[in-house]
């Protein structure tokens, strides 16, 4: 008997090993919705905004290594999915849209809700196409999901309303034919890169989520080179826990000790990073870079030596060629910058911290009504978090205290909108990391005005019953906006949230709401929240007036800090 489009499409994904499909049901998507309900092991998650399902798919995705698939009805159904495909697009992580289109005999009429996919999709999807016959599958279908899995990107493939429920004339197995390669330079490069490091007294390692399947020869590296190794924030998993050698992140979220590290080491060593910040990397120095993708060697700062190549196959080859380091001076002595600096992370996210006079001081500058600190709910939630959890983050605050005291140790994983920067993705993400390990506790870190933006698949999470943690750090702020005016010496403006009690809108949505307002009872809250079954949000009232202070701040930003404060002074008078 022969199968439609939808049902070729629908038994191609649960060949393809994919559990759920993320989206908004709508009249050009029925065949598909109806071959998703009428197939096992193949669910739907209807969504309560597109943007949500496209975010839940990129983080499966992200967490799986594997095929995430999102969908989207006519015109606005499919419009409403591009923010969270840019995001997997940036991530490079493979993912599958489906999205309807008008019935064929109108495209190009401007048909009710037509929107033209192929030129909407162009800039964010690998691969984009319009199926206009029965006959085109499954390969087309093939076509997508390769280009997609095998360069890391987006597929966007586009179904009239009418054609989903046609049979094919001719039906066949789909064939993906999906194996990667594993390359590496050639010899003379490799021997070029090591006498270079070789020769360099003080090396520094620039590691990123590309080397995340090489962490014994990243190790290694570091062994034998006696180098103190700095982390993008995407290489926390993995490379975090148990390991002597990292001195934590760089970039604004970073630390002294990691922008010590890379301005006094005289060769870097980058792997599987593009770290996109050129005012953070170090000057003068040399520098070795080892990317599967070429074009990324040298477009953040000057190499001496690029190495196209797979980080793991890559390092694999080097090693044999490169010789231990005798003087540890350089590494020791960041690490003893990084331990100092942990140390007095961890004194701020102490709550008996202000009843001490050093923080009365400070607290009398940035925190007179004495509110939360966010650094103490970050650190409570890493106390009584699982040592297997699953931990997403909104863009700006929020991931600046998940990044200096979260540690990723154990099997923790961590997915968030690092790349794209987009708001509002920490809850959907969480939706998609509860679903794809629904035995792992998921917790978000979400911001104010990240989790208000997409409220509604709150709902999403009650209908299906996902036990997530949603942490909200409720400053009552778009905080990172709020520093970023301040540093540049302007008031605060516009950044203020009327926000709503979160936890009783959760309540009221069926969820578990708990509300903070006490620093005496952060910790207890916190373990209520992390120990209570089913879905929960921990509504935390934080400090508005945190600063978070960068690894290397400068006088600039200082000074502008202090005539925006003066700024806001004056104007709170004139008010």
């Amino acid at each position: 008997m022969a199968r439609t489009v939808a049902h070729v499409i629908v038994d191609a994904l649960k060949e393809l090993g994919v559990r759920h499909v993320f989206g908004v049901v709508g009249d050009a998507l029925n065949p598909l919705t109806d071959a998703i309900r009428t197939t096992d092991d193949l669910d739907w998650v209807g969504c309560r905004h597109e943007e949500a399902a496209a975010f839940a798919a990129s983080a499966q995705s992200q967490l799986s290594d594997t095929l995430g698939v999102c969908m989207g009805t006519v015109g606005p159904g499919s419009v409403h999915l591009l923010n969270g495909l840019y995001d997997a697009a940036k991530s490079r992580t493979p993912v599958l849209a489906i999205c309807g289109q008008v019935p064929l005999a109108e495209v190009g009429s401007d048909y009710f809700q037509e929107v033209d996919n192929d030129l909407l999709f162009r800039d964010v999807a690998v691969y984009r196409a319009t199926v206009t016959s029965p006959d085109q599958m499954p390969r087309m279908l093939e076509s997508a999901v390769r280009a997609a899995v095998t360069q890391g990107g987006v597929a966007v493939l586009t179904v009239p309303g009418d054609l989903g429920d046609q049979e094919l004339s001719e039906d066949r197995p789909t064939r993906f034919a999906l194996a990667a390669p594993r390359t590496r330079p050639e010899d003379p490069a490799l021997a070029e890169a090591a006498e270079l490091l070789n020769s360099a007294s003080r090396v520094t390692l620039l590691v990123g989520r590309g080397a995340r399947e090489a962490r014994t020869e990243v190790l290694r590296a570091a062994e034998l080179l006696a180098a103190p190794m700095v982390l993008t924030l995407k290489a926390k998993e993995g490379f975090e826990g148990d390991n002597p050698f990292q001195v934590g992140q760089t970039g604004l979220i970073g630390n002294p000790a990691a922008a010590h590290a890379l301005d006094n080491g005289d060769a870097l060593l980058m792997l599987g990073t593009d770290f996109p910040y050129r005012d953070w990397y170090p000057t003068g120095c040399k520098v070795v870079q080892v990317d599967t993708r070429a074009e990324h060697l040298g477009r953040r700062v000057p190499v001496d030596v690029g190495l196209a190549g797979d980080v793991g196959a890559t390092l694999r080859a080097l090693l044999p060629l490169l010789e231990a380091a005798s003087d540890r001076t350089h590494l020791d002595g960041a690490r003893e910058r990084f331990a100092r600096w942990e140390e007095g992370q961890q004194r701020l996210a102490d709550p008996g911290h202000e009843r001490r006079w050093t923080g009365r001081l400070r607290a009398a500058l940035d925190n007179r009504d004495h509110e939360i600190r966010p650094e103490a709910l970050a650190a409570a939630v890493d106390r009584y978090a699982d040592e297997d959890a699953v931990f997403t983050s909104d863009t700006g605050m929020a991931t600046v205290w998940l990044s200096r005291f979260v540690g990723m140790r154990g099997s923790r994983r961590l997915v968030g909108s690092y790349n794209l920067g987009s708001m509002a993705n920490a809850m959907p993400q969480a939706l998609g990391a509860q679903l794809w390990a629904p035995d792992r506790q998921v917790v978000a870190f979400c911001g104010d005005g990240g989790l208000s933006m997409l409220l509604g698949d709150l709902m999403t999470i009650k209908t299906y019953g996902l036990p997530v943690k949603l942490v909200v750090f409720d400053n009552r702020r778009l905080g990172m906006v709020k520093l970023e005016q301040e540093q540049a010496g302007l008031p605060e403006f516009g950044t203020q949230l009327d926000n709503p009690d979160f936890a009783a809108v959760a309540t009221a949505l069926g969820l578990t709401g708990i509300r903070v307002t006490d620093p005496a009872q952060l910790h207890d809250s916190v373990r209520r929240a992390m120990q209570t079954p089913g879905p929960v949000l921990l509504d935390v009232l934080t400090n508005p007036e945190e600063v978070a202070v960068p690894g290397k701040p400068t006088v600039a930003q200082g000074w502008g800090f202090a005539i925006a404060k003066i700024k806001e002074t004056l104007s709170s008078h004139e008010g």
